[in-house]
């Protein structure tokens, strides 16, 4: 668990891994505020909540007391990270992104898969 300064990590936001899903969360919004008015409660909305659930399931893992449980979070968090990878795919197929954007997200899902795993590496260890 690595924190953002040396600071002893008291809270899920403490996390980097936090941090970096929660930027990649914001920035999912953003891009889904420029889909078409008709994809509203279509991809847009899978797109959020596959976010979302990244940030939230790393949160509620950090806030339960024993490994397994928080290892289940983080695998729910790791699985959401992969079906916004997808979606993010599709939109860039339909024309929603463009190239540069889906490789700027995709290389924040990189970030967050690598941060997430180690946080899994170090909660197997505990």
């Amino acid at each position: 668990m690595e924190a953002l300064t040396s600071r002893p990590i008291k809270s899920f936001r403490d996390l980097r891994v936090w941090q970096e899903s929660y930027k990649l969360s914001i920035g999912t919004y953003k891009i889904c505020e420029k889909f078409p008015k008709h994809e509203q409660y279509g991809l847009a909305s899978q797109m959020t909540r596959a976010s979302v659930s990244v940030c939230s399931n790393i949160a509620e893992g950090f806030g339960r007391k024993g490994a397994r449980e928080k290892d289940q979070f983080y695998a729910i968090a790791n699985g959401s990270l992969t079906e916004l990878e997808n979606q993010l795919l599709i939109a860039c197929g339909i024309g929603y992104i463009d190239k540069p954007m889906l490789e700027r997200m995709t290389n924040q899902c990189n970030t967050v898969h690598k941060m997430l795993s180690g946080l899994q590496k170090a909660n197997s260890k505990r």
